[in-house]
């Protein structure tokens, strides 16, 4: 099976309500890879923000399946304002996943702006129809998986709206809670 992936960032520490404590990765890595292992993943497509997807990259690396990520602009730029703006230690994670999978071939960058929210929107879009090439190649099902709290905060949640963008596709949402 071929998932996309996309949810929560760690919580900034101003944060007023919560969604990924930095204190819940290691419960939200075991869960993603448990979710990997029992829908039996041969690759992931996600980006590459610190929390779910640098977890969900990590955790896929050390399954032998097949990673493949889609930044909204440059490699640098993201790094500086969605890996290592929160607290944790992504930067090395996020140079090391980039390294391995960059090597094979499996970084796409998209020429987004990236002072604009459209430009993660259109990262989005860009990781459901990487997930749908890599099944038609392979001619395995694809499912979406939505690495979160669980509630959308609104018209501007983009993890909401990667999993109502994936529901139109017709494809299975996994949650895998963040709480």
């Amino acid at each position: 099976m071929v998932i996309a992936l996309a949810g929560r960032r760690i919580d900034a520490p101003d944060t007023e309500t919560p969604r990924f404590p930095v204190e819940n990765t290691e419960v939200a890595s075991r869960r993603i890879r448990e979710l990997l292992e029992t829908q039996g993943a041969t690759a992931l497509v996600s980006s590459a923000a610190c929390g779910a997807d640098l977890l969900a990259l990590v955790e896929a690396g050390a399954l032998g399946i097949r990673r493949r990520i889609v930044l909204p602009f440059d490699r640098k730029w993201f790094r500086e304002i969605s890996v290592v703006d929160r607290p944790g230690e992504w930067g090395r994670m996020y140079d090391d996943v980039l390294d391995e999978v960059s090597s094979n071939g499996d970084v796409v960058t998209l020429n987004g702006k990236t002072d604009d929210d459209s430009a993660y929107a259109a990262a989005n879009h860009a990781i459901l129809d990487e997930a749908d090439a890599r099944a038609r190649e392979t001619g395995q099902p694809v499912s979406a998986a939505l690495v979160w709290d669980g509630a959308s905060r609104g018209g501007d949640d983009l993890t909401g709206a990667f999993g109502d963008a994936a529901r139109k596709r017709g494809l299975r949402v996994f949650d895998v809670q963040t709480l």
